[in-house]
């Protein structure tokens, strides 16, 4: 059995530390906290749980403090968790079977991180980050925002999650980072610019975002996810500002990365429908349905791989008078979503139209 030294940076954290730390104390063998200038209880709170609390001034750069966190750890593994991250209870007893059972020549393990939850628990909206890792590969963070651990070696997928459930949110900390950056001269990097897109589509900069979108696609370096997501985003741009044509096009730009992602299907197949081609729409939603890809590491809405595509196939063929299909499918979507007003309204409108 390995040991594990948690490393976390924190800030003012008092509402949902302690729910964190809950969550994995009994797991882990060290705790490494690092405070970038906490003014409420934090440091009391987690004085609970460690003695390891360790200041680190704050220079408006993620990477510098994950990588002074990961510099105060001393057993075999590091795992890394922000403050409003949690390990349920069924992921706990997989981290803690991890510990006995994973093969120490594994250099870095990747976790499922659940982002949101619908009513039912569902989850809709997940990426895969690596989170534990070889403490003498001394990897390193890289990116002053939206930072990511460069890994290589033997990689290994598990099956656990962690589950981000954050109470708050700082809306503008990272866009103001990124302004910092861009104001000072400094070139942002590929990757720097779609995050920095995302953050201005965020807050409701359509015109910058495209600007910084386009941007990042010329520069022709991108992680093959991140140019998918970026065609995927200009279409959510050009359709807030009701440009359809451009809206169009570059959904289909999604197209010329790979196999179509649920997503770039499904937005396929809404444009077919409002255009009532039915036939192209029935494509495109039983594509979202069949190209799933479940280890790839970037953001994955799942309602565009679950219950979206069967409840718009039940209007598809609703449309053409294919009532049992149009039933099939809505009890598919059902089995994700069994309190949805939408799908129980629709079992009772078909049954009734199957029976007569």
């Amino acid at each position: 059995m390995f040991t594990i030294s948690l490393c976390m940076i924190v800030k003012n954290e008092e509402e949902v530390i302690s729910r964190c730390l809950d969550s994995v104390h009994e797991i882990v063998d060290e705790i490494n906290i690092i405070d970038t200038g906490s003014t409420d209880r934090t440091k009391e709170m987690v004085s609970l749980y460690t003695d390891r609390i360790f200041d680190f001034a704050w220079i408006n750069d993620f990477s510098a403090a994950r990588n002074f966190a990961f510099q105060q750890a001393t057993s075999d593994y590091i795992l890394w968790l922000d403050a409003d991250d949690v390990f349920l209870e069924k992921d706990q007893l997989l981290l803690l079977e991890m510990k006995k059972t994973l093969d120490l020549n594994v250099d870095a393990v990747s976790m499922n991180y659940n982002l949101s939850f619908d009513e039912h628990n569902n989850v809709t909206s997940s990426l895969r980050r690596y989170r534990l890792v070889r403490k003498e590969k001394g990897f390193k963070w890289v990116g002053a925002v939206h930072e990511y651990l460069e890994v290589y070696g033997k990689l290994y997928d598990s099956e656990i999650s962690v589950s981000h459930m954050p109470l708050t949110h700082e809306a503008t900390r990272n866009l103001l980072i990124y302004e910092s950056l861009v104001s000072s001269g400094k070139e942002l990097s590929p990757r720097d610019l779609f995050y920095y897109a995302n953050e201005l589509m965020d807050h409701h900069r359509i015109e910058k975002a495209i600007e910084y979108y386009l941007q990042f696609l010329k520069t022709n370096q991108g992680w093959v996810e991140d140019n998918i997501s970026a065609c995927n985003k200009l279409a959510d741009c050009y359709n807030q500002l009701g440009i359809k044509e451009q809206e169009l096009t570059w959904v289909l730009n999604a197209l010329a990365y790979g196999i179509p992602r649920p997503e770039t299907c499904c937005r396929l197949a809404f444009i077919s429908l409002e255009k009532n081609e039915i036939s192209n729409a029935i494509y495109w939603y039983k594509q979202a349905l069949e190209n799933v890809e479940k280890t790839v590491l970037s953001l994955q809405n799942h309602a565009c791989s679950t219950w979206l595509p069967h409840l718009q196939l039940v209007v598809c063929y609703d449309r053409i008078g294919e009532y049992r299909l149009a039933y099939y499918h809505n009890q598919k979507a059902l089995e994700y979503c069994p309190k949805d007003h939408r799908m129980i309204h629709n079992k009772s409108y078909l049954e009734k139209i199957i029976n007569s």
